[in-house]
């Protein structure tokens, strides 16, 4: 699986969080957070996404991700911590854990794989 095929939905999720989260308790944090990391994110699959039309990997793109969900699994369970509220720090810290593993496996196998061209 290619990784802008998680990183693009995922970057939505968190923007839409970030936005709920502001939206409810008017928490800037959340806004900026949630939607600074998200766009963060957005952009990453974007420019993999874009390397991918030209059969290239982004490398660029992968630490850029990699970076992204490790801070937030970081961030967010150091909320989980403090709250021990498994809504929405605890999911949030795990589904960031889960992509941080993915993208640390697309570093160290080199990024996504093309096929050979079969003319």
């Amino acid at each position: 699986m290619h990784d802008f095929c998680f990183t693009i939905p995922y970057g939505l999720i968190l923007v839409c969080g970030g936005v709920i989260g502001y939206a409810s308790k008017g928490s800037t944090a959340s806004l900026a957070g949630g939607a600074g990391t998200g766009f963060a994110l957005i952009l990453a699959g974007y420019l993999s996404l874009q390397a991918f039309h030209k059969r290239k990997n982004s490398y660029f793109a992968l630490i850029l991700e990699t970076a992204c969900a490790a801070m937030l699994t970081w961030v967010m369970g150091q909320r989980y911590m403090q709250t021990s509220k498994i809504m929405p720090a605890g999911v949030v810290a795990g589904i960031s854990a889960l992509m941080t593993g993915f993208y640390l496996y697309k570093i160290a196998t080199g990024g996504n794989h093309f096929p050979p061209k079969t003319e």
